[in-house]
């Protein structure tokens, strides 16, 4: 299979994974907004690459995403090697795991999808795909009934497990129980808040932080040139203002004397 229609095939199954994320939002729970200032901050960034290689990269892909490409948030190959290479992986490889795509089937319902662009493929009414993703890392919850022991407010009956429950801790959410104003007869279960069940190696705020860093990390490697790209096109608009002020002093030049 050529390199082009991998790439397709991983944008297409990242889009249908965002598609079945954002429909699990409507008329469900709202959105958390993320904090965009992290995407510029390179201390949160190498934070979340941290985070990403020891959470997420145990079974997701991030298949276009070489390490080496990690120097553009400050890391240098040294620190690449001493801290994000666990595996015989070199630092030119990409970020690809050995989990088995059958057995992760049979453990999780699914093959796991790859990560490099999934912070682009989800957008919705309740928000962008960094949005959707802060939430729903900060909203598992233990639910007996599921083979995992999780639950997610933000994706119900989700295959994943909470990987980062040891930072959050353990939580159960609370329902209540409510009537249809248009039929009686009809009970709905509305989320009322979380109950906690054990506290979390770190601080609910520290937790936050964290998972804040991880989204950016994923919105950076979806594009790792948007800085750059928002950038220059700042520059670009100045210089068409500029432009533009002058060929209408020049066209008004050109054309006075012509009646």
């Amino acid at each position: 299979m050529s390199t082009m229609k991998k790439i397709l095939l991983t944008l297409l199954a990242a889009l249908a994974f965002g598609a079945t994320g954002a429909s699990a939002s409507t008329g469900g729970i709202a959105w958390d907004k993320f904090p965009k200032d992290r995407v510029t901050d390179m201390a949160a960034l190498q934070s979340g690459a941290k985070i990403f290689v020891n959470y997420c990269l145990n079974c997701h892909n991030a298949g276009y995403m070489r390490y080496n490409r990690l120097r553009d948030i400050g890391l240098t190959e040294e620190q690449i090697k001493a801290n994000l290479l666990f595996t015989e992986s070199k630092v030119g490889d990409t970020m690809k795991v050995s989990l088995d795509a059958k057995q992760a089937k049979e453990w999780f319902g699914a093959q796991p999808p790859d990560l490099t662009v999934i912070a682009r493929s989800r957008s919705g009414d309740g928000g962008t795909g960094a949005d959707y993703i802060y939430t729903f890392l900060r909203t598992f919850y233990r639910d007996e009934t599921k083979a995992t022991g999780w639950n997610n407010l933000a994706f119900p009956s989700v295959g994943m497990p909470n990987v980062l429950w040891e930072l959050q801790g353990q939580q159960r959410a609370v329902f209540k129980e409510m009537k249809d104003p248009h039929d009686p007869a009809k009970v709905t279960h509305v989320f009322s808040g979380f109950d906690p069940i054990s506290a979390g190696s770190i601080h609910p705020a520290q937790f936050n932080e964290r998972v804040a860093d991880l989204v950016a990390y994923l919105q950076w490697m979806s594009e790792p040139v948007q800085n750059d790209r928002v950038r220059l096109g700042v520059w670009v608009l100045l210089f068409l203002a500029v432009f533009f002020v002058i060929t209408w002093r020049l066209n008004a030049v050109f054309w006075k004397d012509v009646k």
